[in-house]
This record gives structure tokens, sequence and C-alpha cells, in this order.
């Protein structure tokens, strides 16, 4: 993750929500407004100081560790309890521990290739590994990429079904970040996944935030994966923790993909802090985003609610009624603009309501990502109103 002001900021989001990233705007007064803060809806942990994260790290070890447990060597102990955990999690028989998402993924649809004897992987143009990894999965695992629709959706049972050539592998991010953390409805999810079946194609889920599907599905973690022959799953989009991911599936999968990750310059030789971070996600923040997806609600109603009554010309919320505890807000305005808005709100009343805004889409027209997490509990409906008619003021009109 980009921390530094020396290194150079990407113009988009990737891996991280947009409220963690810098702007235009000096990198360092961002990181200042978002640490002096005293409310937000999100704390990111790129705003608490290294050495603090270290020691909150160390205090809090014990509860996932016992104190003579020995350090991890290329991925046993602690390492191996988080892939136990993992796969117990799914319901799946076997998990890995990889260093990133990136690689994970590209080692599981490379096996998969293998094992289907096509290359050929059916996804989102909007996905993850087409919009933020470089066109790794062609230039570096020789995979080719097929688009069943270009909608800001999933796509259908028909499209899957009906796409015109065929494919080895089915690939769902759920949710789908870059059209909104957006999810089809569970009957939706099925049929696609049959749809797949009848193409005798695997199914893999880019689960890098499937945590918190579970209130949108009303299903279990275990019964969402079990629809698919793998899943990726990541321990700070949505746990908080230093890094990290996991393949889940089937033990001989996950034993090639074992062996390809050592291939890949996964094999670790130390990997027992981002384990330790990881196991605290689950025990901590995993039984708590059921609460953040519901109070997501509120603040998405109430943003909503704020803009009109403050008089903006257009705004959207979208989705509406969030899938998860993340969405996006759209207005019509420059993106620096709104940048300069929140900034100032931030400094001079403590409250920070937006991160990074981007001119995304028709001209005219800026998004952020809202994310709302344990700091977000504690708004209410007229708080974020409230704070709403403070960022509207600020806007030059």
């Amino acid at each position: 993750m980009p921390s530094h002001s020396a290194v150079q900021e990407p113009s988009r989001p990737q891996d991280e929500p947009a409220a963690e990233l810098p702007s235009a705007l000096p990198s360092a007064r961002r990181r200042a407004a978002a640490r002096n803060a005293a409310r937000t809806l999100y704390r990111s942990p790129l705003h608490v100081p290294l050495t603090e994260r270290l020691s909150a790290l160390a205090a809090a070890a014990g509860q996932v560790a016992g104190p003579d447990d020995p350090c991890d060597i290329y991925g046993d102990a602690v390492v191996a309890d988080l892939e136990a955990e993992v796969a117990r999690l799914l319901g799946k028989e076997d998990a890995a521990f990889f260093p990133t998402g990136t690689m994970a993924q590209q080692v599981a649809l490379r096996c998969w290739a293998g094992r289907t004897g096509d290359a050929t992987v059916a996804l989102h143009p909007k996905a993850h590994p087409e919009v933020h990894e470089g066109g790794a999965f062609s230039v570096v695992s020789g995979l080719r990429t097929v688009h069943p629709t270009r909608e800001p959706r999933l796509p259908t049972a028909d499209e899957v079904r009906d796409f015109g050539e065929p494919f080895g592998t089915l690939m769902l991010e759920l949710p789908l970040r870059d059209a909104g953390f957006v999810l089809p409805e569970w009957a939706e999810l099925e049929a696609v996944v049959a749809a797949a079946r009848e193409r005798d194609a695997v199914v893999h889920f880019d689960g890098a935030r499937l945590w918190e599907c579970t209130p949108h599905f009303g299903r279990g973690l275990a019964e969402i994966a079990g629809l698919a022959d793998s899943v990726y799953v990541s321990f700070y989009k949505s746990l908080a923790g230093l890094g990290g991911a996991a393949l889940a599936g089937p033990r001989t999968l996950v034993e090639e993909a074992r062996v390809w990750r050592h291939r890949y310059g996964g094999q670790v030789f130390q990997q027992f802090p981002t384990a330790v971070s990881a196991l605290l996600g689950l025990k901590h923040t995993l039984p708590r985003l059921p609460d953040f997806v519901a109070h997501a609600r509120v603040v998405a109603g109430a943003l909503r609610a704020g803009f009109e009554a403050a008089g903006v010309p257009w705004v959207r919320v979208h989705p509406e009624r969030p899938h998860t505890h993340q969405f996006q807000v759209w207005l019509p305005y420059a993106s620096d603009v709104l940048d300069e808005a929140g900034l100032g709100q931030a400094e001079e009343t403590g409250t920070l309501l937006f991160g990074r805004w981007f001119a995304d889409g028709p001209p005219g027209l800026s998004v952020t990502e809202v994310t709302v997490t344990e700091e977000g509990l504690a708004w209410t409906a007229e708080d974020v109103t409230a704070a709403v008619a403070e960022f509207v003021r600020r806007i030059p009109r």
C-alpha cells in the first residue's frame, strides 16, 4: 500500500478503498486530516502510525496464539492455523495462504486451466484482474479473458449459458467492487453457477470481500462458498489485516496451488505478523460485519436525504440500499472541488465524511466510495445529514 509522499500515487484506486488513497492534494495533508479527525465513518489502518500498529498487534497476539508458540517457517505454525480456520469457515477441504490475492487467483486459474484443458476465463470487464493487475492473467499466467456482459453487474444465467465461445472457468467477483460493490440475488447466483456447470466450466469466486456478503444473501459463508469450486479471500480489505490472502478449495487443487505458489515467489520465509493480524480479524471484525452492513444502509439513506435537503441538483447513492458495508456516492462537481471541501471540513470541524473523489463516467460527475465500520456505528441519520449540510456549504456553486 503506498504511504510515502515520494511514491507515485495511482490515478484510480486499486486494492484499497478510495477513502484510503491520497489524491492530487498533498498526501501529508490528507493523512493528517484523517488521523486528526474526531469523527469518521471509517478509520483506515493506513492512518495509524507504524509503531502504534505494531504495538497493538503484539498486545493482541495472545488472543490467537499461545505464548510459547513458535514462529512460522515457510508456512507452518500460525500460518497453518490460519489456513485451517479459513477452510473451516468456507466449508472447503483445504486452504493455502498467499502473500497477495493477485498471486492467489493467478495460481488458482492456471491450475484450473490445466485440469479443464481450457485457459479461457470468463469474468466481468470491471473485475479486479482486468482493471488493477496490469494484465497479469495473460502476461504472466498465459490465461485469456472473455466477458459475458459489460453491464455494471454480474452476468446473468442466460448471458453465461448463451455466451458465444467456450471457456474453462467462470470467475465471479463477489461483490463486484468497481460497479459499486454490487451482488446478485441468491437465486440469481445459483442460476449463474448452474449455467456454468451446464457448459462444463469450473466456477471460481473472487471473494476478496466475501466476508460481508452474508447479510445480502441471507446465507452463511460456507453455503455461499459451497457454490464455487474454489474461492479466494482477502485478509485486509474487510478484516483490517496487514495483508495476505487465501485460496480455498479441493485438497488436490490446494496442494497443486502450493507448488505454484513457490514457483511464483510466494513461499515467504516468515509471515507470522500477517497471519496473526488475519486471525485477529477473523476473531473480532468478521462477527461485526453484519452490523456494519446494516448501518451502511442507514448512512446511505441519510446521505441521499441530506444532499437533497441541501439543494444539490443531482446525487446518486449506489446501490440505493447497499449490498455490503461499502457503496458509491456520485455528485455533479469536479473531483478536486469535492476533495477540497472534504479536507476543509475535516480540518476545521474534526469530521471526515468522505475520502478521495474521482472523475469517473460522464464529464462533470465525480464518485467516491463510502465505507462504514465500527466508528460509523456511532453516527445517527441526523448526524449524517448535518455533516452533509456542512460539506455542501463548502462546495463553490
